[in-house]
């Protein structure tokens, strides 16, 4: 699953995200989401989220 639509996340699920920094390289950053961050149901960039650690990124993949 990718990180597009916000009913598919949820509070301690892992997760792998793109910070706004890493957007040009693509590198993914893993972690357990903590809030969510984007009101809309969905967003093409993927949903913004805050992880445990505090780090904030968009969600590119759902790790099952």
């Amino acid at each position: 699953m990718d990180g597009k639509k916000r009913s598919d996340i949820k509070p301690g699920i892992k997760v792998q995200i793109v910070k706004k920094e890493d957007q040009r390289s693509g590198k993914l950053t893993d972690g357990i989401v903590k809030d969510i961050l984007t009101n809309s149901p969905n967003h093409p960039h993927g949903i913004k989220v805050r992880l445990e650690d505090g780090t904030v990124g968009r969600v590119q993949n759902i790790v099952q």
